[in-house]
């Protein structure tokens, strides 16, 4: 069982007059005292705070298919980035308006409803966008903004992020809480220290994109689908036998984009092949024990712009009823649901359980993994997936829809570049991980013990990794 003592004076001296036991848990109250010996300030005190534009300033039916202007979501806030998968774009006449919700470079933006305490920094590419109600802007004033942003990721940054939460059914963060958060204030060469960490980092998260986008071009190329542009014809004519044969009458199914995309895997020089034929499907189930953990992957967890995942760390009696598979590593997941959004990957570990949705694949002929999770991924691919969708507001496909799919039989040389640029992209995008991990860690030793430990243990993690800073 775990308490707290706290004075009353200590209650009273809350503006809000808190008196929940989360609100002082041991946790919180120890990191607070830590901090007492060491040079501190609130939040208030060191940045500028922009409260998102609330209403129905920024709807869906204002998004446009290409625009240079951005709205950044909630969902788009990761951990130190905002994502760029899935980009909600805007016409410039929706983004002119609001200038006080111009993001600019070096912004920092924190999820105040639904996902809690994420926090990301706006980076130059970033400059033409505006930013959801559900996040707060933090413009750094008085702190190197690539220190706060790691200082606020990091444990103590996040218990203290968190401690004013409120909400049932959504939980939320009020500004007030927001200002009262404690921020550790080390020497400045301490947090150009961390700011070389991070931006590391992030160089190696652009690497990764690179490599996986030189495996994208090169069978892109190679299928000559590299200027390939979709064209959705708004009226053709198609024979009864053809509704007949395929037992569908709806126009989607027969769009002559789609016949674009299958002749030019068809005519492939070396010859096509169905994934069935290619790949073996997997429906290895597992027996839930209710007090293990398990490490579960569903259709969020897989990253839409590379096929990385991360997993979500659940007992088994919390996991949902569609936990269905037992995932082992090598293996190629396909989303069934919105399969248009590219949620493919390949598994790399034996711990995971997946979702029921995913259709599972194991290499059993002379296609490698890699060249067929790139090419499941290309545009037109994608765009081929919507042909079988069935549903509205969920569609999905099958798993007899997927092994039906045309595979072209990549010539072995083409192959192995392909799983080559993979797999460093795994590593690559695995480094720049590690580095944000460490950044985090020597934040909280320089907390916990001094600086000087803290930057000598940062070395010492850095070079193990090989890498010069």
């Amino acid at each position: 069982m775990q308490y707290s003592v706290v004075n009353y004076k200590t209650v009273k001296e809350n503006s809000d007059f808190r008196i929940d036991g989360e609100y002082y848990h041991p946790a919180i109250l120890n990191r607070l005292n830590l901090l007492e010996g060491k040079n501190n300030e609130t939040l208030n005190n060191l940045v500028k705070f922009v409260v998102g534009p609330f209403g129905s300033t920024v709807t869906v039916d204002k998004y446009v298919d290409e625009s240079a202007y951005r709205y950044i979501r909630n969902k788009d806030v990761n951990d130190f980035v905002i994502s760029d998968d899935d980009p909600a774009l805007i016409p410039e006449n929706v983004y002119s308006p609001l200038k006080q919700f111009h993001i600019q470079k070096n912004d920092l933006l924190l999820t105040v409803v639904g996902t809690l305490g994420k926090v990301a920094i706006a980076q130059e590419k970033d400059n033409k966008s505006i930013f959801s109600c559900k996040s707060t802007l933090l413009r750094s004033q008085k702190l190197n903004p690539y220190y706060l942003l790691t200082y606020l990721n990091s444990p103590t940054g996040q218990i203290f992020s968190l401690r004013g939460k409120r909400g049932a059914i959504q939980e939320g963060l009020n500004l007030t809480d927001l200002k009262d958060i404690k921020v550790f204030i080390p020497s400045p060469d301490f947090q150009k220290f961390i700011e070389k960490l991070v931006k590391e980092s992030f160089n190696l998260l652009d690497g990764s994109k690179s490599l996986y986008s030189q495996a994208e071009q090169l069978l892109l190329s190679e299928l000559e689908l590299l200027n390939w542009k979709q064209k959705h014809e708004l009226a053709f004519v198609k024979n009864f036998s053809n509704a007949k044969e395929a037992d569908r009458f709806d126009a989607e199914y027969f769009q002559p984009k789609y016949e674009e995309i299958i002749e030019a895997v068809k005519k492939y020089k070396g010859g096509f092949d169905t994934i069935g034929e290619q790949f073996t499907l997997s429906k290895k189930s597992f027996k839930k024990i209710d007090d293990k953990e398990y490490r579960y992957i569903e259709i969020g967890c897989v990253n839409i712009s590379d096929g990385t995942m991360e997993a979500i760390i659940l007992q088994g009696l919390e996991l949902p009823a569609n936990a269905k598979i037992k995932l082992q590593r090598n293996d190629v997941i396909i989303s069934k649901v919105r399969p248009y959004r590219g949620a493919i990957g390949i598994v790399d570990n034996d711990d995971f359980v997946g979702s029921g949705a995913f259709t599972v694949l194991r290499e059993n002929g002379i296609i490698n993994k890699e060249t067929l999770m790139v090419f499941l991924r290309l545009k037109p691919l994608l765009d081929f997936s919507l042909k079988f969708n069935v549903g509205t507001s969920y569609p999905v496909i099958t798993d007899e829809d997927i092994l039906n799919f045309p595979l072209p039989k990549i010539v072995p040389e083409i192959q192995n570049q392909i799983k080559e640029k993979i797999i460093e992209m795994y590593t690559t995008k695995s480094l720049s991980k590690s580095l944000l991990e460490i950044a985090k860690r020597g934040v909280e030793m320089a907390i916990e013990k001094n600086e000087e430990e803290a930057g000598k243990w940062i070395d010492s993690e850095v070079r193990k990794l090989e890498i010069r800073i």
